[in-house]
């Protein structure tokens, strides 16, 4: 369902007060620009944690790595999902602590998981023989899981193919892990960002018992499923909320493992960052490009490129807001960058005003997760997104 043209979208999470904050901000600065409101971010971990408290929260550094961000979940006892020396380095130099830490990327160098072992991290995703084998040879006594194949059915924003493997390998691994100096600890999966379909969870919880109790019949005692992310924030297409997810997650734990639950881990970026971000830019101009096409060109100063590559094949669907008044016309939103790539939305056309203009504002919602951090370095010049944050 599309937004309303001139309602104010998503009130519950950044409330007006602090929308005027926000607009305050875009009469002194130059756009683009993102807002990043901590006290959602705290309130999202808060009420993740009360759903399942059970679960030990890693949070996905990629979504959203504004030190600021780190040192509040940290503050709040959030662990970490690393990804990279990069973002490993970024967490030690804010103090955090490396027992704090997983390894998640299944795609690491020799030298980058020697790095984070001499660091302290002790933690080690994989899904493939010659990872396990670099693991035990650099990283001796860690602990690892392996993460399975899905295929992200539901999702708005797929993870399948490139990450995981199918159950039969998984249980190779597990086999060979036993005669290699680590410890097989646990399985992973991930069921694919913004993911509308709470009953992947199921299928993928099903297939980690299974692995269990196989597991079990050459003596490896696994105690460890990470569930990985999934979790929605509030675009323009409905979803269930955080309490509805958490109790069929559990429901489908209880109904596999009865009270003999393994440890739980889980991996939210968006569902924490997500809500707690908003884009501002403005419009650059607005144009038609046939006589009598009924549809006018909008063109922001921020783009695929600047923050908004999740708008690919019109993946995430952004709440816009433009503050004004008119007849409603509805928009081909497109970029700046001189890249027929650049266009945002096409097929999906958003309403807004007939009388909106170059130098209008643009706010966008729901953007503290994958904008900044996805944004390009200087492509046709244009530097990368600014961030601020406010609360907290």
């Amino acid at each position: 369902m599309k937004q309303k043209p001139y309602s104010f979208p998503l009130s519950e999470y950044i409330t007006q007060e602090k929308f005027n904050t926000i607009k305050k901000m875009a009469s002194s600065k130059k756009t683009p620009f993102l807002v990043i409101d901590l006290d959602i971010i705290k309130r999202n971990f808060m009420e993740l944690k009360g759903h399942l408290p059970f679960a030990k929260i890693h949070y996905a550094v990629k979504a959203n790595p504004h030190d600021n961000v780190l040192k509040l979940l940290y503050s709040l006892g959030s662990n970490f999902d690393v990804a990279s020396v990069y973002e490993l380095d970024q967490l030690l130099r804010l103090g955090i602590t490396p027992d704090r830490m997983l390894y998640g990327n299944t795609i690491k160098k020799k030298e980058n998981i020697q790095y984070f072992y001499e660091k302290g991290v002790r933690l080690f995703a994989t899904d493939c023989e010659t990872d396990l084998n670099n693991i035990a040879t650099f990283a001796p006594g860690s602990r690892v899981f392996f993460r399975l194949l899905t295929d992200g059915s539901g999702a708005d924003w797929p993870l399948s193919r490139k990450f995981g493997t199918h159950p039969d390998i998984v249980f190779d691994l597990i086999k060979q892990a036993k005669k290699l100096d680590v410890i097989p600890y646990g399985l992973s999966f991930h069921v694919g960002s913004q993911q509308r379909d709470i009953g992947q969870w199921d299928n993928a919880i099903s297939q980690c018992y299974y692995l269990f109790e196989s597991a079990k019949d050459i003596g490896v005692e696994l105690g460890m499923i990470n569930l990985g992310g999934g979790f929605p924030a509030h675009y323009n297409e409905p979803t269930a909320e955080t309490n509805i997810y958490a109790q069929e997650i559990e429901r489908f734990l209880r109904e596999d493992f009865g009270e003999n639950m393994p440890e739980i881990i889980l991996e939210p970026g968006r569902s924490l960052t997500g809500d707690a971000g908003v884009i501002v830019a403005e419009v650059i101009m607005t144009e038609k490009k046939a006589k009598h096409n009924p549809y006018k060109w909008m063109y922001l100063d921020i783009g695929m490129f600047g923050g908004m590559i999740e708008t690919i094949n019109e993946s995430i669907k952004y709440p816009i807001y433009i503050e004004k008044e008119g007849l409603e016309s509805e928009y081909i939103i497109a970029g700046p960058t001189c890249d027929s790539m650049d266009i945002l939305y096409e097929d999906y056309k958003y309403p807004f005003p007939s009388t909106t203009t170059g130098g209008d504002k643009v706010y966008i919602f729901t953007t503290g997760a994958y904008t900044q951090s996805y944004s390009s370095v200087y492509f046709n010049g244009f530097p990368p997104l600014e961030a601020y944050t406010i609360g907290g």
